[in-house]
């Protein structure tokens, strides 16, 4: 079990990204196409964190023409290379998935001033 710890520790990044939900975030991804390396970016409301750990996930939701898109990305996975926090967002839950329900300005999270 010990090894398992330490394989894990080691897989972990330094410099983890600090989401919130409710944050309106932009991920930068590596897209690999063929020999070529680049860097996409996804642009949306965090409505999910999940687990811990090395197995921690933040679900990022967007809608695109009009449809819902949603992505999962694992907090310490090399595919990520930044997440970037554009705003604050203030909630009272700890999942937002009624937000899919909904259309329009209704489908936005009020911005949290301090």
């Amino acid at each position: 079990m010990d090894a398992l710890k330490q394989i894990s520790n080691s897989c972990l990044k330094a410099e983890a990204p600090v989401v919130e939900i409710g944050d309106y975030v932009k991920v930068h991804v590596k897209i690999k196409e063929g020999d070529r390396e680049r860097i996409q970016i996804f642009e949306g409301t965090v409505i999910a964190k999940k687990h811990g750990g090395i197995a921690e996930t933040f679900t990022v939701r967007r809608v695109s023409l009009g449809c819902g898109v949603e992505r999962v990305f694992p907090v310490h996975s090399p595919h990520v290379d930044k997440v970037e926090v554009v705003r604050k967002g203030k909630i009272r839950r700890a999942k937002l998935y009624y937000l899919r329900d909904r259309v329009g300005k209704a489908a936005k999270v009020k911005e949290l001033v301090k």
